[in-house]
């Protein structure tokens, strides 16, 4: 990727859309009200069976994920999602043993964040992890269907 559209990535990066998922709804308005100041567009849901069927209807670009959650929990919804998904997953929980961590990064977490969190740390994380994903992982997916492109029509 060229420098010029690695900065463009960047500048646009405020446009892009976050779920935030937990059952705390004071937690949810809190990351709403931080993640809009920042410019995202952000989407609510309040529960695991909400995530999925948010993420299944609109374009989502990043997760924030609690863990602990009714109807569906945070791991299940992630591994829901990830069925369809490869989009950046921040796992958000109270849940700090370095077991439940590791467990949580091990089923498809792109990051752990424990509660209560730094909100700088949180919105840095948001961002390393889109620039990551935007300028690294989707181009190289780009370029990867393009060659199956390629050599699908060479074979017809």
């Amino acid at each position: 990727m060229h420098l010029n559209q690695m900065q463009y990535v960047i500048k646009s990066m405020k446009q892009f859309n976050i779920l935030v998922v937990d059952d705390d709804k004071e937690i949810v308005e809190v990351l709403t009200k931080l993640l809009t100041l920042e410019g995202y567009q952000v989407y609510q849901a309040y529960d695991g069976i909400e995530a999925v069927q948010i993420v299944n209807i609109n374009k989502i670009n990043l997760i924030l994920l609690d863990v602990m959650m009714p109807k569906l929990n945070g791991i299940s919804a992630m591994m829901k999602i990830r069925e369809k998904n490869n989009i950046p997953i921040l796992i958000l929980s109270a849940k700090t043993e370095e077991s439940d961590k590791v467990a949580g990064l091990v089923m498809g977490a792109d990051d752990y964040i424990e509660k209560p969190f730094n909100t700088a740390e949180l919105l840095a994380r948001v961002k390393a992890q889109l620039r990551r994903y935007f300028t690294l992982v989707l181009p190289k997916m780009r370029m990867r269907n393009n060659r199956n492109q390629k050599r699908l029509l060479l074979v017809n």
